[in-house]
């Protein structure tokens, strides 16, 4: 696989944040980024993509292949033909986030893919992704579709460090940020000061302002928190989530989501000191995490968070304190 180095020599340009709705789905989040509210399977402000604007476009995420005809009508109402779209960038390779690639690159002649260099085998051939997602998913992998697969030449297997130059002074920085997936990366634009944190921040579930994990197994805490130390490091402004929009105070919530995570590891290591069942542990981490609990009524009527959060997230903390304990977190 083709690996890449992509710099800017250019100085990176002063932007004004803008914020508004340009349509019922599109939301501008800074000077050169849209976000796209692709509606898998009609559920609103779940899946976000984002079109970053420089002299070359790139789509970051893009969610799943029966979402692509939504983030396809998103880029005609910005007026952007397909053949102007350079890049495809997705953090990882979970369905959510990068399923539609496939699909997508239908309709993009030019367009090529970043994808973490442990992700790409999975998007030239994903068979094996789209069986151990339906195991995984069960129903929802009937909202996310199947994947397409994506030929070889298309791909840009990248690694940490990395820079896509857009132009305009406009790059993103590719951050490893393993823990979520071994295979996950995020990205920052410096003249934004915006990081794209994919699920490495967490689940933002902006009309109520709270962050949940996203855990599942097999999740490693410790990796995860050194991931989310390094984009606290950028001290970024923005945080533009997959799961879900825009948010302020970027280092200030990826702090917060940190203490999250070690509270529910701290449950669960004395909960399974305790010999206490999956179902004992989840209520005591429910009883103790106040994000959760304003979360509770939005999560519990949710088609795809009622089952992720709840069933997956706390079982992959849990798993992961069963095989390494606290003392790495």
């Amino acid at each position: 696989m083709a690996k890449f180095k992509i710099f800017t020599e250019k100085p990176l340009r002063q932007h004004v944040l803008i914020i508004y709705v340009i349509s019922m789905h599109i939301t501008k989040v800074a000077d050169h980024i849209y976000l796209v509210d692709v509606e898998a399977g009609g559920i609103k402000n779940f899946i976000a993509s984002y079109v970053v604007k420089g002299e070359k476009v790139a789509i970051i995420e893009t969610g799943p292949t029966l979402s692509t005809s939504n983030l396809l009508l998103g880029l005609k109402e910005l007026n952007i033909a397909p053949e102007e779209v350079a890049y495809v960038v997705v953090s990882h390779i979970h369905l959510d986030h990068s399923g539609g690639t496939g699909s997508l690159l239908k309709h993009l002649p030019k367009a090529k893919v970043i994808v973490h260099q442990r992700g790409a085998p999975h998007l030239t051939n994903p068979e094996k992704l789209w069986e151990q997602s339906k195991m995984v998913l069960g129903s929802i992998t009937d909202i996310y579709g199947k994947p397409e697969p994506v030929h070889t030449e298309r791909i840009f297997a990248t690694s940490d460090g990395d820079e896509i130059d857009l132009g305009e002074g406009i790059a993103l920085k590719v951050i490893e940020t393993t823990g979520h997936a071994s295979h996950h990366q995020s990205y920052y634009e410096a003249s934004s000061k915006a990081v794209f944190p994919g699920d490495a921040a967490g689940i933002y579930l902006c009309e109520i302002g709270v962050v949940v994990p996203t855990t599942p197994a097999p999740f490693r805490m410790d990796i995860a928190l050194a991931s989310i130390e390094r984009l606290k490091q950028l001290k970024p402004k923005l945080l533009l989530y997959s799961h879900f929009g825009r948010a302020y105070y970027a280092e200030a919530k990826l702090q917060t989501y940190m203490d999250q995570l070690r509270l529910w590891a701290r449950i669960a290591y004395d909960g399974l000191k305790e010999g206490q069942q999956l179902e004992v542990i989840s209520k005591r981490i429910i009883d103790a995490d106040e994000s959760i609990q304003k979360a509770l009524k939005y999560i519990g009527v949710h088609t795809i968070l009622s089952k992720t959060v709840f069933e997956q997230s706390i079982h992959g903390v849990v798993d992961f304190v069963q095989k390494f304990g606290l003392s790495s977190v």
